[in-house]
């Protein structure tokens, strides 16, 4: 590649970078569904014109703020299956790892929320749509990992399901404690507890289940 066409690319990809960070902002102001693609260019500075020119239409940018965010999130597994212990005490902290996520990014969070929502990949994923589901199958595979070399040390029984059975449920029931202490707090208080207290007690019942299938 020449020093022209380098150029040319790292330009592109910046200004791409630009009107994710825009959509991003805007997102944590009005929220995914409301943002609209004026909004994103107006943040960006740029016109709505060369907008579309990047994300051919406001699905297409929420494809391209979810793949950013399985980016991150990526990042933060990949981090958490690197600790010390057995598979088990890795599956566990994966767990921990995408709640402070949620917490942390709570946009990104919304985006995923919404785009796991929707049905099965299509055929012929194209562009964001492709890069958002191989983003996703790299997450998923790191959880895949850690449960299978649990089973394999014997820190999670095999009775207890294959591997991306044992990912795929762990990840719901972790979605789903997220989404109830966000929209449930005060109810939660009402009975005496904290998102943290919830958070712990699903993690202990998982890993009791785990341990003796």
């Amino acid at each position: 590649m020449n020093y022209i066409a380098e150029r040319r690319l790292e330009e592109k990809d910046r200004r791409r970078n630009d009107i994710l960070d825009a959509a991003e902002a805007v997102a944590a102001v009005a929220g995914i569904d409301a943002l609209t693609m004026d909004q994103v260019a107006r943040r960006a500075r740029i016109s709505r014109a060369l907008l579309y020119v990047y994300f051919t239409d406001k699905p297409d940018l929420h494809f391209g703020l979810c793949e950013r965010a399985l980016a991150r999130l990526h990042e933060r597994f990949a981090a958490a299956a690197q600790r010390p212990g057995s598979g088990l005490d890795r599956v566990i902290a994966i767990g921990r790892a995408y709640v402070a996520f949620a917490a942390e990014f709570p946009v990104y969070f919304e985006a995923l929320a919404r785009f796991q929502a929707r049905e099965a990949r299509p055929a012929g994923a194209e562009g964001c749509v492709a890069g958002c589901y191989a983003a996703g199958d790299r997450v998923h595979q790191l959880l895949f990992a850690a449960v299978e070399a649990g089973q394999q040390d014997g820190s999670i029984a095999t009775s207890a399901g294959s591997p991306v059975a044992i990912a795929m449920a762990l990840w719901g029931v972790m979605h789903g404690i997220i989404l109830l202490v966000e929209t449930k707090e005060g109810l939660l208080g009402e009975h005496g507890l904290t998102g943290r207290m919830l958070v712990d007690q699903a993690l202990k019942i998982a890993a009791a289940g785990l341990r003796h299938g």
